[in-house]
């Protein structure tokens, strides 16, 4: 994982270009602190006075910052808001915020910062693969505890991170299953060129061939090249008749896949396609009428009619403009803040990290999306939709388990990780055990 890019890079570079509404995104991190403490100090978290402080590690400048921002702020949020509740323990919450710079090795940097030298509690923080896995050995060797709310791949189960976005099997399994009964068998596959399309893939394409499905092409695009004729050529040729489009793709790719799908008449009639890194955001920035009938899979969209989602959504609105949107990795910020919060009440101290963890298998919320379950493998039980978009830019609800799906780290269609799981709540297992 050494690419500059993840998945979201390059569409918040077309976002950028594409949208006054997402540049309000891209203010300044609403605190930051300087410490004397020496760079090799106990990790041991410390508060100033009557406050404990926490981490909170995004992109607030370079490619990243529109996306990441927006996660920053449903952070701060979930912190104003417990505040105002009475805090922590006693405590209020004393948020330290340091910008990734959208480069790995800065996000490490300041991980190491942040642990190091300001002591906080816990972090929550990165958004793309390649900055989870630029930060996992600094969280591992200093034991200390990452919170990531963003979807990934999977085929990771670390002692040092909750995860709070979706597992493949909370996303990638269940829209490949619904667009088998619902809109044909015969799959291309198109994504950009690096890791978590290709190991979207690669779970997708062994999904295919155990339920009677076919990948009749695949094909990636670099990151950021516009140039997509020669991909809307292969699926052209490869499905004649029609059929389905699984997209991984991110960024500018994706507003020139679009306008070129809409350009040779390929509508989402005879192409509908299934992208895993559009939200409302990005449907925004790239334009409603070249989406518009698409789909999209997530655990939340803006359009979950419960009671915390209202909530949710006015809260953010109130405090952010009327203007904005939510969004799935906005809402698994806001979540894991709370569930943070949770554990720690439970263990009777944010200082002591193995009890915080412990504290935390069984937790439960009342989240936007429903329900959620904190398990001990360090992932949520999450409820899986699938979303089409509508001419207002937000997602018609077109498919939503009925109860929130446990996560499965380790991928059970891909061979060489079938069988495996994860518990961190029994030592004799941890992170990748062979289950009986």
């Amino acid at each position: 994982m050494t690419k500059q890019f993840g998945r979201r890079e390059f569409i918040l570079f077309s976002s950028a270009t594409a949208g006054s509404l997402l540049l309000k995104a891209c203010s300044a991190p609403t605190t930051t602190t300087s410490s004397t403490t020496s760079p090799g100090a106990s990790p041991a978290a410390s508060g100033s006075g009557n406050t404990i402080k926490v981490g909170i590690l995004h992109s607030l400048s370079g490619t990243m910052a529109i996306s990441e921002k927006s996660v920053v702020d449903a952070e701060l949020l979930a912190i104003e808001e417990i505040n105002k509740a009475g805090g922590v323990l006693g405590k209020q919450i004393e948020p330290i915020t340091e910008d990734g710079q959208s480069t790995w090795p800065t996000f490490a940097e300041k991980a190491k910062k942040l642990i190091d030298q300001d002591k906080v509690a816990t972090v929550f923080g990165c958004w793309t693969s390649a900055s989870r896995k630029a930060v996992l050995p600094v969280f591992e060797s200093k034991k200390h505890l990452l919170w990531y709310p963003v979807q990934y791949e999977g085929q990771e189960c670390s002692n040092n991170v909750f995860y709070t976005g979706a597992a493949p099997n909370q996303q990638i399994e269940p829209s490949v299953d619904w667009l088998l009964e619902n809109k044909g068998k015969d799959f291309f596959l198109v994504g950009s060129d690096y890791v978590f399309p290709q190991t979207a893939n690669t779970i997708i394409k062994a999904q295919l061939a155990a339920k009677g499905g076919k990948t009749v092409g695949e094909d990636y695009i670099p990151l950021g090249n516009t140039e997509v004729k020669p991909v809307i050529a292969k699926i052209k040729a490869a499905l004649p008749n029609g059929g389905v489009i699984y997209n991984t793709l991110n960024g500018d790719t994706n507003v020139a896949f679009f306008k070129e799908m809409q350009a040779a008449g390929m509508g989402p009639d005879k192409y509908p396609t299934m992208s895993v890194s559009i939200a409302e955001e990005e449907v925004q920035a790239i334009g409603v009428s070249y989406l518009k009938g698409h789909y999209a899979a997530w655990n939340y969209f803006q359009t979950v009619d419960t009671p915390a989602s209202k909530k949710f959504v006015e809260a953010f609105k109130a405090k952010y403009g009327a203007n904005r949107v939510v969004n799935d990795p906005m809402e698994a910020a806001y979540i894991m803040v709370y569930l943070w919060k949770q554990a720690v009440e439970k263990a009777g101290t944010f200082e002591d990290l193995d009890k915080v963890k412990k504290a935390a298998y069984g937790q439960t919320f009342d989240a936007p999306e429903g329900k959620v379950t904190l398990e001990s493998n360090h992932h949520l039980s999450k409820f899986v939709r699938i979303g089409e978009v509508a001419e207002d830019g937000l997602f018609k609800i077109v498919f939503e388990t009925k109860e929130a799906v446990k996560p499965v780290p380790w991928n059970q269609f891909v061979a060489e990780t079938k069988g495996f799981s994860c518990d961190w709540s029994d030592p004799a297992k941890g992170g990748k055990f062979k289950a009986a």
